[in-house]
């Protein structure tokens, strides 16, 4: 198997890990900047060329992103395209898109009946009154639709502390979300790791004293867990809701039960294969092999 993995950073953690997984399954990786692909479509001969000598990328057998948010829109055109040469991708664009946008997500989400924090999109300040008694607030969590690593993630604990973020966001012409805060739940939350149709990995993360964002990136331990049935299969449902194949999927415990805070389409994993010492890229690249096992398979069928 010839693996691609698009990353910005070869050193990155995850990515040296993929490429260790894929090497260690016999097979080659390539790891390619996306930003430094540039695209053509001609009839019948959509292709990817690579940095300023325009060498075209040779064939490979499947894809995987690793699309972070500075690169979102060229990089999922690049993802785009090749699923257009018929190449396997592991985490379609459209999938990734959906994922990467916080409200459009937690629509999804809720269509589908899936327990979300009470969440609520505001345009001015007359709309605040009511947002915050329907998020059961102040106080109330407040992010921005895109961000990734708890970046755009803040709690408000008074109305005039919401106001005052919501003035200064719009004003830099940003979208929030107002979001219900879940006190039993502060400063802790479940990373579950879906690859198809199973976790495969989960830890609780616990922030630091001082911080609600149980984020590792920002000091948060994370902890190896015996998951609960009802938060794997919520896991498993989101991520299939999503239409993704890898995801890690954020959840709360709150009284009620899970409740999913965010879905993300190229998860870290250092923290989770350190607390849990499971194989998180092994598991990741055999999902890899299947789907290019199967395209090829379809590609004979239709031959």
């Amino acid at each position: 198997m010839r693996a691609l993995i698009l990353s910005r950073k070869p050193t990155l953690y995850s990515t040296r890990r993929l490429v260790s997984a894929v090497e260690a399954a016999g097979g080659e990786a390539v790891v390619l900047d996306p930003l430094a692909c540039w695209l053509a479509c001609g009839r019948k001969d959509p292709a990817v060329y690579h940095g300023a000598t325009a060498q075209r990328v040779p064939e490979v057998d499947v894809v995987i992103p690793r699309v972070g948010p500075g690169a979102t829109e060229h990089g999922l055109s690049v993802v785009r395209q090749f699923d257009v040469m018929s190449v396997a991708v592991l985490n379609g664009a459209h999938a990734i898109a959906r994922s990467r946008d916080k409200l459009r997500s937690l629509q999804c989400l809720s269509r589908h009946d899936v327990d979300i924090p009470k969440t609520v999109m505001v345009r001015s300040p007359e709309q605040m009154p009511a947002a915050l008694r329907c998020c059961s607030g102040p106080p109330v969590i407040l992010k921005l639709l895109r961000g990734t690593q708890g970046v755009g993630v803040m709690l408000a604990e008074t109305q005039a502390a919401v106001e005052s973020i919501l003035h200064t966001v719009w004003a830099l012409g940003h979208d929030l979300i107002v979001q219900e805060f879940v006190a039993e739940s502060r400063g802790r939350d479940i990373r579950a790791l879906v690859v198809g149709d199973r976790v495969i990995a989960s830890m609780r993360r616990v922030a630091p004293i001082g911080e609600f964002r149980s984020n590792i990136h920002r000091g948060a331990v994370g902890t190896a867990i015996d998951l609960p049935s009802a938060y794997a299969r919520v896991a498993i449902e989101a991520t299939r809701i999503m239409g993704l194949d890898v995801a890690g999927v954020d959840m709360l415990e709150s009284s009620a039960g899970p409740k999913v805070v965010e879905i993300n389409s190229s998860p870290g994993f250092e923290g989770l294969e350190r607390a849990t010492g499971v194989d998180v890229a092994g598991a990741i690249v055999a999902r890899a092999a299947a789907l290019a096992d199967a395209r090829l398979d379809g590609s004979r069928v239709h031959a």
